[in-house]
């Protein structure tokens, strides 16, 4: 169903991205990609209150298996993992760098990542949560030959392609015939 279709919990409504853009950097092949092989996140923005949605990210993507590498300048610990307080500082590679800041701090975000690139440490992807939209930014990581996801839920896409979200009601755009785990 697209955005057109009048179903509130669609997963591709209220997105200000066009279609052309929405092909660029929502691209569902690359989603599924960085999924399957992704093992390392770095959560750039991970707050340490658990009301936050960074918070209740990280925690679900942890308990998917995956490890989480807080960044965040103002702590030292979130979810058992060792904080680091920019991506410069995280001293090994990591597979996607996902931010959970304001737009304009994507920039610099993007530099770090491709100075991380350039010393050969890692060719992570960029993932900008739903709702962090630097298309400027996107577009040099994208020429770097990084992968790029822009205003897409990391647990969200996740649930989506590998978990129970249209159990929940959300319409995942999937149709399955696969029977809910018990």
């Amino acid at each position: 169903m697209g955005s057109g279709s009048g179903v509130s919990c669609a997963v591709t409504l209220n997105t200000s991205l066009t279609a052309e853009q929405r092909a660029l950097y929502q691209d569902v092949a690359q989603i599924n990609h960085l999924l399957n092989a992704a093992r390392i996140i770095a959560l750039v923005g991970l707050s340490s209150d658990r009301q936050k949605a960074s918070y209740f990210v990280a925690g679900y993507l942890q308990d998917e298996g995956y490890r989480i590498v807080p960044v965040n300048p103002k702590a030292d610990v979130i979810l058992g993992e060792k904080v680091y307080p920019d991506v410069a500082s995280i001293p090994f590679p990591v597979d996607i760098i996902d931010i959970f800041r304001p737009p304009k701090d994507v920039d610099a975000i993007v530099d770090q990542a491709l100075t991380r690139k350039k010393k050969g440490i890692d060719s992570p992807a960029i993932w900008m949560q739903l709702r962090i939209i630097n298309l400027p930014a996107a577009e040099r990581a994208k020429a770097a030959g990084l992968a790029v996801i822009v205003d897409k839920c990391l647990k969200m896409e996740h649930g989506r392609y590998r978990g129970g979200l249209h159990f929940a009601g959300m319409n995942t755009e999937i149709i399955s015939a696969r029977k809910r785990r018990q």
